[in-house]
């Protein structure tokens, strides 16, 4: 407000249909209408289905399908509750068909039917889509009343809280770029006219929209200009995200070899501050199973000689990625958001044993 603007903040529980209309009315009153109905933040659990409990499932399909984060802005000004993209826009209809350029814009990716976008975090993964197939609907749906409804999503991880969670710290920021980008580029969908054809039922991403309109400099997006970026989640990238230093041969033998220096450099600090267990199916050139068990002790690796149930964590990757990964040439969060590096259990944990290897590697 000290810059202009005007907001009214609103405390709603989106599990209940009348706190989430007494918001919606509430912003009718003060603002005397709804132009912009955009649904923003949502609920993320990368878990796979073994690990993903019904209530946790239903969190996630009622949070991110069901409501989908909002924020109503009247013309100048910013309301904001958080998510539900069916019910919001199903509330919202009434007074955005009275706007002189109505648009809805959600928060959710393009819809790619890639298997590796749903092997890791299948509920995840429903939700989201759930999401894109109410733009892709209601877009259709809504075209006769000059509505306009697109869906916007970032090129590469953007940095945010939860990005700070899912990512073990503020080491994995490098990667990412600021809210800012998508911001400006929602400001840019959100300004065309709504009732052009061409200006609905479209899944941007925030570097294509901004390319449109003339930027060029995306380094003032990014956390650390120069940097290399970690792509997000429903975009297709080639093989060669890896990087340069991450491609060639590896000699045969490496991966006994990094065990054995592993078993060397656990320590008691490691146990202390990772305090977890980890399985590792290696496929070809050099297949085989391999163990990090930090849980007691001073830790100990080496090769699996049991299944993966007592284990907190299990990975799988060919050896040859495995071997750069602990080489610090290939970055473990990049793999497994392109889909290289399959996850299965203690997500968290998994985040730990990144941070471990990155300081093992300094």
């Amino acid at each position: 407000e000290k810059l202009g603007g005007k907001a009214l903040p609103c405390a709603v529980d989106i599990r209940f249909e009348d706190q989430v209309q007494a918001a919606v009315d509430n912003a009718i009153k003060v603002f005397g209408g709804l132009d912009i109905l955009v649904n923003n933040a949502s609920a993320i659990q990368l878990t796979n289905t073994a690990s993903t409990s019904m209530k946790s499932y239903d969190l996630l399909n009622t949070v991110n399908t069901r409501a989908l984060g909002v924020q109503f802005l009247p013309s100048v000004v910013l309301f904001c509750l958080k998510p539900l993209i069916f019910f919001s826009s199903k509330l919202c209809l009434s007074s955005l068909k009275k706007a002189v350029n109505p648009h809805i814009l959600t928060l959710s990716p393009p819809l790619n039917l890639n298997p590796m976008w749903f092997g890791n975090h299948v509920a995840y993964t429903i939700s989201k889509y759930g999401m894109s197939m109410c733009v892709l609907g209601m877009a259709r749906e809504f075209r006769g009343f000059g509505i306009a409804v697109n869906a916007l999503w970032p090129r590469t991880a953007i940095y945010t809280a939860a990005t700070k969670m899912l990512a073990g710290g503020e080491d994995f920021s490098s990667q990412c770029r600021v809210p800012e980008i998508v911001s400006d580029a929602a400001y840019a969908i959100l300004t065309r006219p709504a009732k052009d054809p061409k200006n609905t039922g479209n899944f941007f991403i925030d570097e294509e929209v901004l390319r449109e309109e003339g930027v060029t400099d995306f380094d003032m997006y990014a956390i650390k200009p120069g940097a290399s970026l970690a792509p997000d989640f429903f975009l297709d990238s080639p093989k060669t995200h890896f990087d340069d230093a991450s491609t060639g041969t590896v000699p045969k033998g490496s991966v006994e070899a990094i065990f054995d220096k592993l078993q060397s450099l656990l320590s008691e600090e490691h146990v202390k501050n990772v305090g977890a267990s980890f399985y590792f199916v290696l496929t070809d050139p050099e297949p085989g199973h391999w163990f990090i068990d930090l849980r007691a002790g001073s830790g100990c690796a080496g090769r699996a000689e049991t299944d993966a149930s007592e284990f907190d964590c299990r990975f799988e990757l060919g050896s040859d990625q495995f071997v750069k990964m602990f080489e610090g040439k290939v970055i473990p969060s990049k793999a497994f958001i392109a889909g290289d590096l399959h996850i299965d259990g203690d997500v968290f944990a998994a985040i730990k044993l990144e941070k471990l290897l990155k300081n093992m590697n300094k």
